[in-house]
């Protein structure tokens, strides 16, 4: 566990020291060098956690994410690097300094096995993000998005701190395996029960985002800079997935409050998936499909089965390489054009065609185009659902069609049509936009060979 996060911390010294011709060739170096090393997580194990510490311990829910969480932090410092041409070499260092920042504190999330810690890295993720969009996003909202992801997380993660500390002062401990052992049965027949497990959830379910509590993210994504939104769809929404895992595996829930949150979050997939085909803009586009997918994950987190477990880590990862994909293809159509606007960003292919393969590709894991690890996921979060209530394949079903529908309408539009009159000339794509989208779907492709790296096989 320290060998990844004391060379990450000592990413911070290089930043800082660093001379400003090599600033970029340091930093991403050294973030892919600790990217590879992490890959070692995703060996196999037999024991329910690897490297257990008072502290920290890894298991099959958390080393995918983490791997995913070091994999991303050179591809955010890569994309940057043209956004931060013209900026002073002091604000170049602050801004990879934010983004350094936040993965000790994901790291920490991702893999403590004690409750209070894992609030505390989970809260402190915020405020690097806050930075990223208030500070380096392009247009004026950003201070109103900015405000809305900070009342959204806070608002919904003081209910959880309060209930923490409930457990604490009813078991003595809030160390994961401690808790699993103890076998916690509060009264049933009483109100507070489900109060107290909504409240363990409410701020997971704002952080995935849940449809209802979804609107901050939208927000944020279209103001971020292209390193927050890449943050932001890859990794934080995953840290509430990860967290509603974390949190059923320790009770089961009523009825009461299992059927409304299933039926939110499905029926959010289905309304996200729809709202996405009447979108103007790119980014928002992305954004509500990251509420879509995210939506089957929370569905299959709450139904607690071994199956519906592994399907939502599945989709989690691929979604969180695809997404990042797709956002950083809207960066190079944006940085050309100065425009998020479909309707004036069309018919591209002619000017960039190698970017239009990429745009190809990206389009084709996001509709869950088989043999795809998007597919596996899906296939196995329908099943799951379908078990636990045939129902639901109508609403899946629906949303697995409308996801196909807006991936499509996102390809056609960005790239074929006629070109707008006012695009006379634009640069030509750069080998560090090839190397970028090339390390987001290798993964995706070397996982379709094995995907038992990141399904959780015991």
């Amino acid at each position: 566990m320290l060998k990844i996060i004391i060379p990450t911390i000592m990413l911070l010294p290089t930043t800082l020291l660093s001379p400003p011709k090599l600033l970029w060739p340091y930093t991403t170096s050294y973030s892919l060098l600790i990217a590879f090393i992490s890959l070692q997580w995703l060996t196999p194990s037999y024991l329910p956690h690897k490297n257990l510490t008072p502290w920290t311990g890894i298991d099959q829910i958390s080393s995918p994410l983490l791997t995913l969480s070091c994999w991303l932090l050179p591809l955010m410092i890569l994309a940057n690097q043209n956004h931060l041409q013209h900026e002073p070499p002091t604000r170049k260092r602050i801004f990879i300094t934010t983004l350094v920042t936040i993965q000790p504190f994901l790291i920490l999330a991702f893999s403590t096995t004690e409750l209070m810690l894992f609030y505390i890295s989970f809260e402190a993720t915020l405020i690097p993000t806050l930075i990223l969009i208030t500070r380096w996003g392009n247009q004026p909202e950003r201070l109103s998005a900015g405000i809305y992801l900070l009342l959204y997380t806070l608002i919904s993660s003081l209910p959880l701190l309060i209930t923490m500390l409930y457990l604490h002062a009813q078991i003595g401990t809030l160390y994961l395996p401690m808790i699993k052992l103890t076998h916690f049965t509060p009264l049933t027949d009483s109100w507070t029960t489900p109060m107290s497990h909504l409240a363990l959830l409410l701020a997971f379910m704002v952080k995935a985002p849940l449809y209802g509590v979804h609107l901050w993210l939208p927000k944020a994504h279209v103001e971020a800079p292209i390193a927050g939104s890449m943050l932001l769809a890859a990794l934080l929404l995953k840290l509430g997935g990860y967290g509603i895992m974390r949190v059923t595996l320790l009770t089961h829930y009523s009825e009461s409050l299992l059927y409304p949150l299933l039926t939110l979050a499905l029926w959010g997939a289905l309304m996200t998936s729809s709202i996405c085909l009447r979108q103007t803009d790119l980014k928002a586009l992305i954004a509500y499909s990251s509420v879509s997918h995210m939506g089957l994950v929370i569905a299959a987190a709450m139904i607690q089965t071994h199956w519906s477990f592994s399907g939502a880590m599945i989709l989690m990862i691929s979604h969180g390489l695809t997404s990042s994909m797709l956002f950083c293809l809207a960066n190079t159509n944006y940085e050309r054009t100065h425009s998020r606007i479909l309707l004036l960003t069309r018919g591209l292919q002619p000017l960039l065609p190698l970017m239009a393969t990429w745009w190809l590709l990206a389009n084709l894991t996001n509709m869950a185009l088989p043999p795809t690890t998007n597919l596996m996921a899906e296939l196995t979060i329908m099943i799951s659902l379908f078990n636990w209530s045939p129902l639901t394949l109508l609403l899946t079903g629906i949303a697995a069609f409308l996801t196909a529908s807006y991936t499509l309408f996102m390809f056609l539009t960005t790239q074929r049509g006629p070109l707008p009159s006012h695009i006379t000339s634009t640069p030509n794509s750069s080998s560090r936009e090839h190397i970028l989208m090339t390390l987001h779907i290798t993964p995706l492709l070397l996982l379709i060979l094995k995907p038992e790296l990141i399904a959780l096989t015991a």
